[in-house]
């Protein structure tokens, strides 16, 4: 079992929760110790948006919250009500991760008014200084560094989808294996899809960091394009090409073109990287392609209906060549703006 970095921030958070709090001499630290664990977050852009959305509704909660004991009084039904209306404002506002803490805002101040509006807005500062302590930790503590995270879980990706991809004609894999590897691949592209969001999330300050950030964020969506490409080819070869007769007959064909694309896609991300000489010449040759096009209609021409399934198979290939170069050519151009950059700093 591996300890990430989030979790070990929620126990910092929550232990400097807890310490500020009998630093204030508040009378229990819990409230403080419940919001930082509300307030981490995978990145210091979404833990700031937590933070300002918390701060916002938490603050509508709280007052909720007053004038509800005022009107109602402390009473189980006057509670429930509140929570109501407070969960369907947050929805309204579309700050439905908010809904928790604010919650617990409310019942604490609720909890806390028939000692006096003092003893509320306690409640409310312990929820603050929870808040605060998280996103102090968040921010100095392993700071989240998702363009890194991005890369390693892209060369995971990559080296999962590669390992099925060549072995996907020749079905020399055990089955058991296969679906475990193939199941690994899909949660590594679901957390890169995660990063990817939080890309999107992201709000430089300068200009000239915006527009890098534009050009990686055009980038990354090219990267995960071709590993979810390359995955559809994998599911069309499971469904199509094992069903048919004759398959034997392609096998060198499309196995010998499986393993040209996905030389092709190690080699666009060592480029990226800079392992890669200059001028390095990386791009299939596209005159295979059309000739393994020009055999495959001859060949259905045959027997049409019988030899349909090849035609999937291989506009599957032709996909993935397709998303490859251009992941290539927004790869040359980002490499080229970066290198103009430099020369310009």
């Amino acid at each position: 079992m591996t300890i990430g970095a989030r979790v070990l921030k929620t126990g910092f958070a929550v232990a400097l929760a807890v310490y500020l709090s009998s630093l204030l001499a508040f009378p229990s630290p819990i409230i403080a110790a419940v919001a930082s664990i509300f307030t981490i977050q995978p990145s210091i852009s979404r833990s700031w948006q937590q933070v300002v959305d918390q701060l916002q509704t938490n603050v509508l909660g709280a007052a909720v919250a007053l004038a509800a004991v005022r009107l109602f009084g402390q009473t189980p039904i006057a509670l429930g009500i509140v929570c109501i209306i407070v969960i369907l404002i947050n929805i309204r506002l579309r700050m439905e991760s908010t809904i928790g803490l604010t919650l617990v805002t409310v019942v604490a101040v609720m909890e806390a008014n028939t000692a006096g509006w003092w003893f509320a807005v306690e409640r409310f500062l312990m929820v603050l200084t929870g808040m605060g302590a998280a996103f102090a930790v968040n921010l100095l503590v392993y700071p989240p560094r998702p363009r890194k995270q991005f890369v390693g879980q892209v060369h995971e990706a990559y080296g999962q989808l590669s390992l099925l991809l060549r072995m996907a004609i020749s079905n020399e894999m055990r089955e058991d294996v296969h679906r475990e590897e193939k199941e690994k691949l899909q949660g590594t592209l679901r957390k890169l899809d995660e990063v990817y969001r939080l890309f999107e999330e992201e709000r430089p300050f300068l200009r000239g960091r915006k527009q890098a950030n534009a050009r990686q964020l055009i980038l990354s969506r090219h990267m995960i394009k071709a590993l979810h490409q390359g995955v559809s080819l994998l599911d069309v070869v499971e469904e199509h090409y094992f069903a048919m007769a004759d398959a034997e007959t392609w096998a060198n064909r499309f196995d010998s073109q499986i393993e040209e694309l996905a030389k092709y896609h190690e080699h666009i991300l060592l480029k990226l990287e800079g392992k890669m000489k200059p001028n390095a010449a990386i791009e299939p040759e596209e005159e295979r392609e059309s000739r393994l096009i020009r055999q495959l209609s001859d060949y259905l021409q045959q027997d049409p209906d019988n030899h349909k399934r090849l035609v999937f198979v291989a506009s599957a290939m032709l996909e993935y060549a397709f998303h490859l170069r251009r992941l290539d050519r927004v790869t040359d151009q980002v490499l080229h703006r970066r290198e103009t950059e430099a020369e310009a700093g």
